[in-house]
């Protein structure tokens, strides 16, 4: 009986004790899966946020990058219509320039006085006969072609570089008549060389040359 009585106490205690066990084990396994599940919706939190996060930078990064491709554009098209429209005002300049070439009939024959009584003075000092490029020099600013030519060269100047090559022509025919009259062979070659070069010069900035005969 008292045998029985303690298996009995023994089996109770047994069960007693596993179901304790159990229970803890399930609390634990309760506990942990409540953790692991905490920690996967705080891990998801934090990919959600994480994406949003990129989402929005590579949304700010494409707007920023439209924008700039936006005024880049803009840009373009500014430079291509000041570019086109410098293109009609140069071809403007053109037709209107070649207008009054085409019209200054009486000035290409003073044009063409000056390249015929040049070419005398050239061969002139060419054969060191001083005295004939003296004759059709004359006093140099005084004489008729001379002055019919700044004639021709006024109307027909139309920029700075024009200019400047009609004040290096008369600058250095002013130094042949000089050199000339002085009977310095060495420095008229000089001096008729420069002055022929600046006219050359002159004909070509004004579209001139070729249509002058003897240049």
């Amino acid at each position: 009986m008292a045998k029985s009585l303690l298996c009995s106490s023994t089996l109770t205690s047994f069960f007693s004790s596993s179901t304790s066990s159990r229970n803890n084990q399930i609390a634990c396994s309760s506990g942990n899966i409540k953790n692991q599940t905490s920690s996967l919706s705080w891990n998801r939190r934090e990919l959600s946020l994480g994406f949003m996060s990129t989402f929005l930078a590579v949304g700010l990064v494409s707007n920023e990058r439209r924008s700039r491709d936006a005024n880049a554009a803009i840009l373009e098209a500014d430079d291509d219509e000041e570019l086109l429209e410098k293109v009609k005002q140069d071809r403007k300049k053109r037709i209107e320039r070649q207008a009054v070439l085409n019209s200054a009939v009486k000035e290409k024959g003073y044009l063409q006085d000056l390249v015929y009584n040049l070419s005398k003075v050239g061969q002139a000092i060419e054969k060191n006969d001083l005295p004939a490029a003296s004759l059709v020099l004359g006093n140099g600013s005084d004489t008729e072609w001379v002055k019919t030519a700044n004639l021709a060269f006024t109307k027909l100047s139309a920029s700075p570089e024009e200019n400047s090559e009609v004040e290096t022509f008369n600058s250095s025919l002013a130094s042949l008549v000089t050199s000339v009259n002085k009977n310095d062979v060495e420095s008229s070659k000089l001096a008729f060389v420069s002055s022929a070069s600046a006219f050359e010069k002159w004909s070509s900035l004004t579209g001139l040359l070729g249509q002058l005969k003897g240049i």
